[in-house]
């Protein structure tokens, strides 16, 4: 049990920063990413004696949290929500700077890309290789390249609404 422990924890370490951005992506919510880091996790703490080294652990991984937070998304009644988290932010003092808003607005931006190009585009400020993001994602590099380009434009167009406004 302590080798196992051992592994998870590293395992955690090396990846959780990663998985928690691709769950506030999704989420663009801090509590609710906290809880999909933990919840995929669990998963990985769960199946760890099933992974066949088919793949690197961290494209497994991003695979149990990709599933986790579609399935959160899937269960959540969005909407309300979602206005009442906006009134929330218009009404709370200016305690950001500069750049903390500019990064809101990035993630804020990235919430509203379609599932999978939330996926990619997180994958992509998170570094990671192209060849993963394509097992990942499950399409060509060379689609992923097109791809890429494709959701760095929309993003931009989004950013830039939101910076408008």
């Amino acid at each position: 049990m302590e080798k196992k422990d051992q592994l998870f924890k590293q395992i955690f370490d090396t990846n959780s920063k990663k998985i928690f951005h691709l769950c506030y992506g999704y989420t663009g919510d801090e509590d609710a990413a906290n809880d999909l880091l933990q919840e995929t996790f669990l998963k990985v703490w769960q199946n760890l004696d099933k992974f066949r080294n088919k793949s690197l652990i961290s494209t497994w991984i991003y695979r149990i949290a990709v599933n986790t937070c579609l399935t959160y998304l899937r269960s959540e009644k969005r909407q309300a929500k979602d206005e009442l988290t906006d009134n929330i932010i218009e009404n709370r003092p200016e305690e950001f700077s500069e750049k903390n808003e500019q990064i809101a607005l990035l993630y804020k931006s990235i919430s509203q890309l379609e599932e999978n190009d939330r996926l990619i585009i997180t994958m992509v400020l998170d570094e990671l290789p192209y060849h993963e993001i394509a097992e990942i994602s499950g399409i060509s590099e060379g689609n992923l390249r097109v791809k890429i380009h494709r959701i760095k434009l929309k993003l931009t167009e989004l950013y830039n609404q939101h910076a408008r406004i």
